[in-house]
């Protein structure tokens, strides 16, 4: 005998709509679904600094800077400069791609404007040492015709 009765009563259909997951009755009947936690490779990285891709003249080492000032001077003319962001780029006068400058390379009392004459060392970046930075970097011939402005604060017409 099967401990199983079939009623011939059929029950009858809820009036109640069914629930949608994002209208559940209670915060407490909210369940995340499981997840299964995977172990993780160790980064090198993880737990050091990476320090700035472009180093400034306070933490630029010293063979950098020595090897800077043997090098040979360049010529070119300032692209843009900034003085709120810091940064510039000068286009090099034999040509090619644009030279990446900080504010703190920049030698003399003017800030540089677009279209002054400038000359300037070079030095790598790290860490991959593939791309340059402009050093020692000085206006030599101010563009005529713009206001210059001194690192006070100020302006002088050319």
């Amino acid at each position: 005998m099967s401990s199983e009765t079939t009623s011939p009563v059929q029950a009858a259909p809820s009036t109640t709509p069914p629930l949608s997951p994002s209208s559940p009755i209670s915060p407490s009947s909210l369940r995340l679904p499981p997840c299964r936690q995977r172990d993780r490779s160790p980064s090198p990285m993880r737990g050091y600094l990476i320090p700035s891709p472009l180093p400034t003249r306070r933490n630029r080492t010293c063979s950098a800077t020595a090897r800077a000032s043997e090098g040979p001077v360049f010529s070119g003319v300032c692209k843009c400069f900034s003085r709120s962001k810091g940064h510039g780029f000068i286009t090099p006068s034999d040509g090619g791609a644009d030279i990446f400058v900080h504010i703190s390379d920049i030698e003399g009392e003017y800030v540089p404007v677009e279209g002054d004459e400038v000359s300037y060392k070079i030095c790598s970046i790290p860490p991959k040492h593939e791309k340059i930075q402009a050093v020692e970097v000085t206006i030599t011939h101010l563009a005529p015709g713009t206001k210059h402005e001194t690192w006070s604060g100020t302006v002088v017409n050319s």
